[in-house]
């Protein structure tokens, strides 16, 4: 299925004389020993990639009526039941929200600054392996260029003692040597784009935690029924 063409030699009437079909696995096996570092890099990004993805949706699963049932249970004095519903709740706003409620009675300011204080180390959780995916996305090329820079110098050094080569082995040679680039950008990209994507996917849960750090807020402020 994933058949790669090499070479195509044509005659001076333009037919094809001859094809070599070699398989994507072979191709990249001729990319030598780099291409082993740069399969451990592409197995951690996809790792990580997926338990920072897992991780992400569950602090993101809360119901839409959380913060409307702390509001309902603060407005009528029962702060108990505010406390137990967001200790129920295994999630980072619900956390965030009950030290909020911890801190009832207290100055304001010091309310709201301890409940920015748990959002940033939830947030901080979230980011967590982050930057692992965003290092792999810079290493990945440079192992590539490096593993195509030693295939060019050794595949040099083989040239060197043979008379004439052909311009078609030295084509054949070299395209073989660049796999390693090729898998290396390729890995680098995807790093990129996984790691951008989960990195929007928490800035669109912080915005979620300081609106619901607002609205508790706001609510601490209205007069009780």
């Amino acid at each position: 299925m994933f058949d790669i063409l090499l070479q195509i030699d044509t005659t001076t009437t333009g037919a094809i004389s001859e094809v070599k079909v070699e398989s994507l696995w072979s191709l990249l096996g001729k990319g030598g020993p780099i291409m082993i570092p740069l399969g451990i890099l592409f197995a951690l990004v996809v790792y990580f990639f997926i338990e920072r993805m897992l991780v992400i949706k569950q602090a993101g699963n809360i119901s839409d009526d959380f913060m409307l049932r702390i509001r309902e249970n603060i407005l009528t004095g029962n702060i108990n039941g505010a406390r137990s519903l967001a200790k129920s709740t295994d999630n980072p706003v619900a956390r965030m929200i009950d030290k909020g409620l911890q801190r009832i009675g207290k100055p304001i300011d010091a309310i709201e600054k301890s409940m920015e204080n748990v959002a940033k180390l939830e947030l901080y959780k979230l980011e967590k392996n982050l930057n692992i995916i965003s290092v792999i996305a810079r290493m990945a090329p440079l192992f590539g260029f490096v593993g195509t820079i030693i295939g060019l110098v050794m595949l040099l050094k083989e040239f060197a003692t043979i008379s004439n080569p052909s311009i078609s082995q030295i084509a054949d040679a070299m395209y073989v040597k660049l796999v390693t680039s090729a898998t290396g950008l390729i890995i680098g990209m995807l790093a990129f784009m996984g790691h951008s994507y989960l990195d929007t996917q928490i800035n669109r849960l912080a915005n979620n935690i300081e609106s619901c750090n607002n609205e508790l807020i706001d609510t601490l402020q209205e007069p009780t029924k």
